[in-house]
């Protein structure tokens, strides 16, 4: 008597080529941080009131840097 196979990794063998272009996932960058993110050196979300100012109650803006004086 045979026994079904179960899936195994000898049934995955047929995508031996997804292996070989694995490109490692790199997050996204944020456009530009909030001036509160941008002083204190925290990761801004780039949302339109970031979690960090929500998060103090404070007023998100966001200014380009070459705008700064």
């Amino acid at each position: 008597m045979s026994s079904p196979q179960s899936p195994s990794r000898d049934s995955r063998r047929g995508n031996e080529s997804d292996d070989d272009y694995y490109v490692p996932r790199t997050p996204r960058r944020t456009p530009m941080a909030c001036i509160f993110c941008r002083g204190r050196k925290l990761k801004c979300d780039g949302r339109t009131t970031c979690a960090n100012c929500q998060k103090r109650n404070l007023a998100c803006t966001y200014v380009p840097v070459s705008a700064q004086p």
